[in-house]
């Protein structure tokens, strides 16, 4: 296996009319010429990708999954959207080609874009890549640095102004992730309740600062440079890209990310090589963050409990799927585990102030 992420066959009921597919890119897409090939990107637990290939272009066709879906997520127009906006200004973008809500070929609305071809972090490093020390510090300076540069971009000047709602971002994040969390609900997993309430009565105030956030920033949406590992080139899943406050974006994104130090039943949960000699602490990121953007971040406990909060209610919008029988993907079993182990750490943040 390579260092280059690489789509493998189709799952099991996610399979695409390759006849309808094909006749939607050759009109819309100029200049294709050649045999359709379809392959899927396996990994991610939301949105459906899949690799296209018309001779020797190469796209990515991004649609929503099959099953129940949240009523406001998966709007591959807004995605499409944004893609469009930024990627003149903003070369980290897929080049986007294509979108339409055309249910006939497919069920569903769906966007094609240009392919990034490169290198995908996710739980351990792909085989034949090293990253010594140093070099894994650099890359989190460079993961730092480039989040606070999508956030400064300028929303109005590229036709963003009515993308979100930035004015009472963080409240409506917090009434809006609760209500999504008690309709997902599943007999097997706990309830939040009392997580949800410290978070509604402990809010952060809004910052005062607004901009793109991404929300769903971490490595293995990142698309970094075969020839140089630590640079990034791409950022990839926008779905839910929105305007809001950046410090719920970090705190969204430190979610994911594990320290060596962390319990070991947390670090059972790793998705992405975080633990690595030399990766940064999540306390490390966020004053790098502070620093590079000039935001004061005296209390950070907040935005962190909400992003684990956040993520424990997507695992379990997907586990939902799968515990009521509208998806056979195997993954999802274990995301009903990991809600649990997030209720306990937005408990331990809670209680112990940890970060």
């Amino acid at each position: 296996m390579g260092v280059v992420d690489e789509p493998v066959g189709i799952r099991e009921g996610e399979e695409l009319d390759q006849s309808r597919v094909k006749a939607f890119l050759m009109e819309k897409i100029p200049g294709l010429d050649g045999p359709l090939e379809i392959r899927q990107f396996p990994s991610g637990f939301s949105n459906l990708t899949y690799f296209i290939r018309v001779g020797k272009r190469e796209m990515v066709l991004r649609r929503p999954p099959f099953g129940r879906k949240a009523k406001t997520a998966h709007d591959m127009n807004r995605e499409y959207r944004i893609l469009s906006a930024l990627y003149p200004v903003f070369p980290y973008c897929p080049k986007p080609l294509a979108y339409t809500d055309d249910e006939s070929i497919m069920g569903c609305p769906f966007y094609v874009m240009e392919r990034i071809t490169g290198i995908i972090l996710r739980k351990n490093l792909p085989q034949g890549l090293v990253l010594t020390p140093s070099d894994a510090r650099t890359l989190c300076e460079n993961l730092i640095d480039l989040h606070h540069r999508l956030h400064s971009l300028d929303y109005r000047a590229i036709g963003l102004a009515d993308f979100g709602k930035p004015e009472g971002y963080v409240k409506r994040q917090v009434e809006g992730w609760s209500r999504r969390y008690r309709d997902a609900r599943t007999p097997d997993v706990p309830d939040f309740e009392s997580v949800m309430t410290w978070l509604n009565d402990n809010q952060a105030p809004d910052s005062g600062v607004s901009g793109i956030i991404h929300n769903d920033y971490k490595f293995d949406n990142l698309v970094l440079n075969p020839n140089n590992p630590l640079e990034i080139i791409g950022i990839l899943d926008w779905e839910m890209a929105t305007l809001g406050d950046p410090l719920m974006d970090l705190g969204c994104s430190m979610a994911y990310w594990v320290n060596s130090s962390d319990p070991e039943e947390f670090k059972a949960m790793r998705m992405l090589p975080t633990t690595l000699d030399g990766m940064m602490t999540r306390q490390e990121l966020v004053a790098r963050y502070a620093e590079k953007s000039g935001i004061p971040i005296v209390d950070f406990h907040f935005y962190y409990c909400f992003g684990l909060f956040r993520l424990a209610v997507i695992a379990q919008q997907i586990y939902y799927r799968y515990y009521h029988g509208q998806t056979k993907d195997k993954r999802f079993i274990q995301l009903a585990f990991a809600v649990v182990i997030l209720e306990k750490a937005a408990k331990r943040v809670i209680e112990e102030g940890w970060i």
